[in-house]
């Protein structure tokens, strides 16, 4: 029998990858061929996608992207034998250059295995980590955490360890309370950051490395139950995650008892409420307690307070989807990737005008410029990349003269910029960085909380201040405006939203002033 991979993935099913896969099906039997249509998820090769793959004795043979279309010649020129005739053959899969050249952990088995498959997921190295797990004791799962250098994926880049012993230390106790004696695992995979997707991949491509990864977390901390905060807004990925918690139930790998181990562990999915703010720990946690998202005040912190007022470790799906790897192979392995204190693998998502643009896991370290080139491809139009925004909508537009910087969480903050959640964004010599500017106060008005007056009517002063520079209304004293703007809404925002905003605005009248100075109405120009 010879299997054949089509992605199900939401980016390959948007290019078309079901009627790819129905064609297929029908076409091998007509023409009555031992052969099966597997649905994996993406390898995050996006520009190559429907990207389909056959078993062959020289490794998987990929062809893209393909079309419905391209199906019957595919066959004629025997695709399931893996000839190179057709002009769509990539090769075999893992020597083509953007995936041979990575580093993957976290992602290495997205677009390999059958998401929903719990026995392919084991013939890949799964659940190696969960039963080393089961077998020690809850502070030696986290002195392999602590000693993995593994920080937060989500954005702030916090050691997770020290979250994770701040949790398992502290006391559930609250007498009179419903949920008294209980901790909590809650997933923020409410990824709303531009340009970001990898939480996406992970969940639709190999959802049972993450909820190995809640529930290695949940031994590790004392929790019994767990959360996953998912974005309304990818119901592929809620169709998938929700098979797989039912699929690990029946296997004894969620649920009373894991393994035969006495320990216990329940894991529940809560969709997002559709708004960004909710990407922060504390609006996120009012909105899983069926409230409206507002950012609390810290202290006291989630770690001691947090969902129903209990202790809570609040991890991204890239940080838990981490750990069944460190637990696996060890933390030292884990740390034997990176540079200075970014340790580890970062998986990088590469958008906005690129020719190539897609997933790429690497260790910390790798210069933007690489990341751009050699894999992203230069520009999808041709034009000379002029700015590249790291980090999500709160990160800095980045100019040429810093896309040597080594992607490190140090380096990155030295000259202005952040990781994040490891975001991408480039843009072209077109782009106009007045209205980027623009767009960062306009993006904070729509999505701010509104709870701290910095930033509910900062944002909306910044966008009326932007405006009249950009129609050369009394531009230098409203250039100085908006810096003491910034300036307050950085100092005195209740949370990130309103404290980091002023980021992408600086950086674009630090790099890009020009674009502040043109003639009234030259947008573009």
């Amino acid at each position: 029998m010879i299997n054949v991979y089509v992605p199900r993935d939401t980016t390959a099913l948007s290019l078309g990858a079901d009627a790819v896969a129905d064609r297929l099906t029908r076409e091998i039997q007509q023409r009555s061929v031992s052969a099966r249509v597997v649905r994996n998820g993406s390898r995050g090769l996006f520009w190559l996608e429907p990207l389909v793959e056959v078993d062959t004795p020289r490794g998987r043979m990929a062809y893209g992207p393909v079309t419905p279309d391209d199906i019957t010649a595919l066959l004629d020129h025997g695709m399931l034998e893996g000839s190179e005739s057709h002009p769509l053959c990539q090769g075999v899969t893992e020597t083509i250059p953007y995936l041979r050249n990575q580093q993957r952990l976290t992602f290495s088995r997205v677009g390999i295995i059958d998401p929903l498959s719990i026995a392919d997921y084991r013939n890949h190295g799964g659940f190696r980590g969960l039963e080393r797990a089961l077998t020690l004791e809850a502070d030696q799962i986290v002195d392999e955490v602590e000693l993995s250098g593994l920080r937060g994926r989500g954005g702030a880049a916090f050691p997770a360890g020290r979250k994770w012993r701040t949790v398992l230390e502290a006391d559930p106790k609250r007498p009179g309370q419903p949920w008294s004696g209980h901790k909590f695992i809650v997933c923020n995979a409410d990824e709303g950051d531009s340009g970001t997707f990898a939480d996406r991949l992970l969940m639709e491509g190999d959802p049972y490395v993450l909820i190995e990864g809640m529930v290695i977390a949940g031994l590790a901390v004392g929790a019994d139950t767990g959360f996953i905060y998912l974005r309304s807004e990818y119901p592929n990925a809620h169709r998938i995650l929700t098979e797989a918690i039912t699929r690990a139930e029946t296997e004894g790998y969620l649920g009373t008892n894991l393994r035969g181990s006495g320990r216990t562990f329940n894991l529940y999915i809560r969709l997002g409420a559709e708004a960004y703010i909710c990407g922060e720990e504390t609006a996120m946690l009012d909105s899983l307690e069926g409230k409206r998202g507002m950012v609390r005040a810290k202290p006291p912190l989630p770690a001691h307070h947090g969902a129903f007022g209990q202790p809570t470790m609040v991890n991204n799906v890239l940080t838990l989807a981490a750990v069944p790897y460190i637990l696996a192979e060890g933390g030292q392995t884990y740390a034997d990737y990176g540079m200075g204190r970014s340790r580890g693998t970062q998986p990088f998502q590469l958008a906005g005008n690129l020719a190539r643009g897609g997933l790429v896991e690497l260790a910390f370290g790798v210069t933007l410029r690489s990341l751009l080139y050699d894999f992203g491809g230069g520009t999808e139009s041709g034009r000379p990349l002029r700015a590249v925004q790291v980090g999500g909508p709160l990160g800095a537009y980045l100019p040429e003269s810093h896309w040597d910087t080594p992607m490190d969480y140090e380096a990155m903050a030295d000259v202005g910029g952040m990781v994040g959640h490891g975001g991408i964004v480039a843009f072209d010599d077109s782009v106009d960085m007045a209205q980027q500017a623009r767009f960062a106060m306009e993006f904070c008005r729509v999505e701010s909380c509104g709870k701290c007056t910095p930033c509910r009517i900062g944002a909306v002063r910044g966008v009326e201040v932007i405006d009249r520079i950009i129609a050369n209304q009394d531009r230098t004293d409203n250039l100085a405006l908006l810096q003491d703007l910034c300036d307050t809404m950085e100092m005195g925002s209740l949370c990130a939203m309103g404290g980091m905003t002023p980021n992408p605005v600086r950086s674009a009248l630090q790099f890009f002033p020009d674009d502040f100075a043109r003639p009234a109405g030259n947008v573009g120009g």
